[in-house]
């Protein structure tokens, strides 16, 4: 299986440079996302690589997206929970905040799954009888 991302290409396109103690857990991030985003597509009825193959423009996609989410794992293990809103206050002490993702974990966005068209809307109709 190819991974659609490398340890360079989590250097080059992500916000700080990874310490050699994070390499080898983002060596194995790499290897899970890249089962999760192909798992995304087959549940759709799609074949990711057969994808990349046909327009290598979705392989930059995806390695894009790799290393968004390598990234997130990343940040939310170093510098604590990712929080996706948060609000403070200082006459109360009051310190509020969303998480992006309780709990913690390996999480692909239905965003970026979107990017990949592996998500889109679904229109339904109620077909209904006017003639009673």
């Amino acid at each position: 299986m190819t991974a659609y991302a490398t340890i360079s290409d989590i250097n080059t396109l992500w916000k700080r440079t990874l310490s050699e103690s994070e390499e080898p857990k983002a060596e194995a991030l790499i290897t899970s996302v890249s089962a999760q985003l192909r798992y995304e597509a087959e549940k759709v009825g799609k074949d990711l690589d057969a994808m990349i193959s046909n327009n290598p423009d979705i392989g930059i996609i995806a390695k894009d997206i790799t290393v968004a989410v390598v990234g997130r794992y990343l940040d939310d293990n170093t510098t604590g929970p990712a929080m996706s809103q948060m609000s403070q206050s200082a006459g109360g002490y009051s310190v509020s905040g969303t998480y992006l993702v309780p709990g913690g974990g390996l999480f692909i966005k239905k965003a970026e799954l979107a990017r990949l068209g592996l998500k889109r809307q679904q229109m339904r109709l109620i077909d209904y009888d006017y003639s009673d």
